[in-house]
């Protein structure tokens, strides 16, 4: 078997593993960018097992030059599309985010009242 075996070449910037929908770029970002060891990438993509992961680190070591470039245009892709989410939401995430800022508002009153807590549960009691 061929180490390109493992793999289904949908396009140039489109390289997943045979069977899955997952592509090689999800594994690599794994173990180049969050130092994650094989095992560790198993249980982050249950579907997958050691020898499918160590077949795209065989290929990423023989191809290093095509693959930094390849994870190179995938990370400023996904760099844009979430730019283009962050200033382009939509209304689902706008709501979110002013239910986020009101919590966090909440929040914000709350440490103000209770500043004094300390100091009150101290005050003597008259009668």
């Amino acid at each position: 078997m061929q180490i390109e075996d493992y793999f289904d070449f949908h396009a140039d910037n489109d390289i997943r593993l045979k069977g899955h929908r997952i592509g090689i770029e999800s594994v690599l970002y794994e173990y180049i960018h969050r130092a994650q060891t094989p095992e560790e990438i198993v249980a982050r993509f249950p579907t997958l097992d050691l020898e499918h992961v160590y077949a795209v680190i065989l290929y990423y070591l023989r191809n290093k030059k095509m693959i930094h470039d390849y994870m190179t245009q995938w990370i400023e892709h996904e760099d844009r599309i979430y730019e283009e989410q962050m200033n382009n939401p939509t209304p689902e995430m706008i709501r979110l985010r002013k239910i986020k800022a009101e919590r966090e508002a909440g929040k914000a009153e709350v440490a103000e009242s209770s500043e004094y807590a300390d100091q009150i549960k101290y005050l003597p009691i008259t009668s």
